[in-house]
Order: C-alpha cells, then structure tokens, then sequence
C-alpha cells in the first residue's frame, strides 16, 4: 500500500480540493456519496491522507532503547523530546500498532514485531500487585518520581500513586494485543490477570455512604485508597468501570452509584440538574438500583455532562467500547449529544471559528499542558479549573464517530485557517482560536486518540471491532443496552 508523504501545503490542497483529487488508496474511496452524515469518497480520502502523515509519529516517538512510547515530541521551540511515559501511554501505543496495521501502513508481522518488543518491555517494568506507577524513564525502563524526575527504581514503594484511570487504560492495551495478536495473547493475559482492579473499588455502606459504590482515584501502595473518588460517569475514568465490571473485580454497583448529574443538593455544581429517578436491575448481580437518570442543558441541547466539559472526557471510551452500538439510549446517544452540545458553546456562546476544547498543551510552546473544556458541559461551576482558550484537533477526530460532517468541517477550517497547525506528522497538538498561535508538539495519548479515530471512521469502527470481542468488553454491553438517560 502507498503512503501518502504530504507537506502541510499540500494536504491542505489537496483537502480543498478532494471533490477531484482522490488518494490512490485501497481503503480510503470507497463511495463519492454517503447518505445520513457519513463522510464519503473524497473526506475518506482526505481523512486516509491525514492518518498516513500521522502515522509517521509513532516511528518517531519510540524510544530505541526500551521500545517505550515517548510522552512527547516538539518543534519549533517547544521541548524536543518528552522521555518519560506513563501507564496510559504504553497501554494506547497498543492501539496505534493495531490501527497502523488496520489501515495499511505496517504488514501484521511488523505490527507483531512492534507488539511483541513493547510487550516484553512492559514485562520488565516494576509494578505493584500487578499495576503500572505513574511514571517511566523511557531509556532505561526505571520508575521516575515524575517527568524528568528523579530515578525511583529499587526504592521503596509505599505510599507511590497506583492511578486507577491509567491502569485502565494500561489494561486496553492488554487486552488489544490478546485479541490482534494471538501469538501473545498468553503473555499479555498474565500481565492483565496481575491486576485486581477491586482495590480501587468503595465498598464501604451505600445507606450511609454517599461515594460508597464509587471508584477511588488511586490506591497508594501498601498504604490505602486514595481520599477521592471519580463521581462522574461521564468521564475518561469509567474506562477502569468497564474494566473492573468486566473481570468482576467490582460488582455492578460502580455502574449505578456513580452520578450521571451530581446530586441536586449540590449547589455548586454548573446547573440545576434536570431529569427523573429510575430503578435497573443490575445485570449480573439481579439486585436493584434506584439511579437518578439527569441531565444539563446548553443551547437547547440536552446531554449528561462530564466533570471538565472536555471532550475527551465524553468521547475517548467510545473509539474502544462500542457505545454508538450497544448504548442507542444511553452513552451512544449522549455522545452525539454531548459532541453537538460543545460544537454549540464554542461556535454559539464563545464565537470562536472552531471547536475543540479537551486537554492538550498550551498554544504558545512552553511545552506545559493543560485542561481544556466547554464550561456549559462541566458538572463543576468553577470549571476546576478548566481553561478555554485553547482548541486541540483531537477533538474533532474524536467526533468523527457521532458527527462525522461536522469534525471533517471542522479539520477544514482548522487548516484554513491555521496553516501552521500542520507539521510533519499531521496536526499539532494545540491552537488558540483568537491569536492563531500554535503548540508546536505531538502527545502520544493524542495522537494515538487521532489514528484509533480514523481507523474507526476508515475501517468500519475496526478499533471498536477488535475490542468487543473480549469477555471483558462484553461484559458492558447489558449496562449500556439496558439504560435509558433522560436526554
């Protein structure tokens, strides 16, 4: 297959002018027309373009010395080179291996070879009970106190951050490389099968307790859980939900005790929530559960908010569970809810020219990072503190899924208007829509989100595909089939 190696001038061109320009590639034209929203022909085309340039990042950002992803890669000014990484990063460098041999780029035995050199790495790597730490050096593999700290390896361990969101998604790299690569499916079982997720679970008294039946933020080694808890479902951490009820380490419970709205008597929080109280019967434990099914509002747009407004919060779970398909009346249709409700606040209330908020590096290559969100979107009404003056790509390729005429618009304009938010390996990380001024860096967990999003959008949701194969995965489906939000 033909790699398309397009400079920004020129993929540009060639987006402007897809209606007669198409790639010659085998998966990206499929159709010139495409009813109900679907990108067609030439978007595909466009879309395969911008995917080949993104794919050469991955080369890059390996460290040649333990096959572990960087964290990061700057130009322009920014800091060249992030060498640390965390559990996140190892666990989505999974699906990038996946989705570059899915759309072409790499035959199944270099994605194997990628797969198997990572893998054994991890292998190596010190853990707790089976679960990553927060942070690696990645030339030599050590645990490091954070990035560019200091080297923790052979140190005592108590009381070091075990995070329960990055270990879940540590987990869906494990699971990725059981289900594409047979040949390590063994080896990667007995890395997944170290972890007992239960520990991050609140199992204190529901009747008294209103975080019991929540998921705790971390666990500190040998110590204890850690004093908070994530209340919000609609958020990046239900991944480790998904996880944890899948390989019943938590019992259903997580699902139900954790808010769709924060509870009324929260003043606080960004809005009076809207809705109704609901009673399920939990699909594997047959117990009941009495769960308030509430909402927001923005721009006439109802949806079940996250705790940021960001769109990553709401969206980055469904390029791996397939929540489109098995939740129509709950996270599938929120997400396209939630994704309509943040294009409305940038473009109607902010009147910027795009749309985008979700975490990323600042515009102005510093190399720090922040937490961008829709405030409309956040349960928290002083944004907490979410900023937004900033719009990342990833955000639109996220929507892909639920809003694939708006996201590709949205590229469009982004490279309309913003030229040098393009670089050699597809879009920088970050722009401020007002200034124009540019993160010139590339984020590993970003741009695996971009290429898993395209190998969704091109291959028929092929990254969802090889998910919901797993028992663990499957596990969700009865949760996400048998809810109904208030949206």
């Amino acid at each position: 297959m033909k790699s398309l190696r397009l400079t920004s001038g020129m993929l540009l061109a060639f987006i402007l002018a897809m209606g007669s320009l198409l790639a010659p590639v085998a998966h990206a034209a499929t159709r010139d027309a495409a009813p109900s929203g679907e990108l067609n022909g030439a978007q595909r085309a466009a879309l395969y373009a911008i995917a080949a340039q993104t794919w050469r990042f991955f080369d890059a950002d390996l460290d040649p010395n333990t096959h572990l992803p960087l964290d990061n890669i700057g130009f322009n000014g920014a800091p060249a080179r992030g060498a640390y990484t965390s559990p996140t990063n190892i666990g989505v460098y999974f699906w990038s291996v996946v989705a570059g041999e899915d759309l072409g780029f790499i035959s199944h035995k270099q994605a194997l070879q990628r797969a198997n050199a990572t893998l054994s790495e991890v292998e190596k790597l010190s853990k707790w009970q089976g679960f990553l730490f927060s942070w690696y050096d990645t030339g030599t593999g050590h645990r490091i106190s954070g990035p560019g700290g200091s080297d923790q390896e052979g140190q005592p361990v108590q009381g070091a951050f075990i995070s329960t969101v990055d270990n879940g998604w540590y987990a869906t790299g494990l699971i990725l490389v059981r289900q594409a690569f047979p040949e390590l499916a063994q080896r990667a079982t007995a890395l997944f099968d170290a972890m007992d997720f239960g520990i991050f679970y609140d199992n204190g008294d529901q009747s008294t307790n209103i975080t019991a039946g929540q998921m705790y933020g971390g666990y500190n080694a040998d110590q204890g859980p850690a004093t908070f808890h994530y209340g919000m479902l609609n958020a990046e951490t239900r991944i480790a939900a998904y996880i944890g009820i899948g390989t019943h380490k938590m019992p259903g419970d997580v699902w139900w005790r954790t808010w769709r709205t924060l509870p009324a008597d929260f003043t606080w929080q960004g809005q009076p929530p809207q809705g109704s109280n609901v009673t399920y019967t939990d699909p594997q434990s047959g117990k009941p559960f009495t769960v308030f099914e509430g909402h927001y509002s923005s721009n006439n747009i109802n949806f079940v908010p996250s705790w940021g407004g960001s769109m990553f919060e709401g969206l980055m779970n469904n390029l791996i569970i397939p929540e489109t398909t098995w939740g129509k009346h709950s996270f599938g249709l929120n997400d396209q809810h939630y994704a309509q409700a943040q294009i409305a606040y940038a473009k109607q209330t902010l009147h910027y020219p795009v749309w985008g908020l979700s975490p990323a590096s600042t515009p102005d290559d510093t190399g720090n990072y922040l937490a961008y969100g829709a405030h409309a979107l956040a349960s928290n009404s002083n944004c907490c503190p979410y900023d937004e003056t900033a719009v990342t790509p990833h955000a639109s390729f996220l929507a892909l899924t639920v809003a694939p005429q708006d996201a590709f618009k949205n590229l469009e304009e982004l490279l309309v208007r913003y030229p040098s938010l393009y670089g050699p390996y597809g879009f920088y990380d970050a722009v401020n829509p007002t200034t124009g001024t540019v993160g010139h860096r590339y984020l590993v967990l970003d741009e695996t989100m971009i290429i898993a999003a395209l190998d969704n959008a091109l291959r028929g949701e092929k990254m969802q595909q090889h998910f919901m194969q797993d028992p663990v995965i499957a596990a969700a489906r009865p949760y996400l089939e048998g809810e109904h939000f208030s949206i």
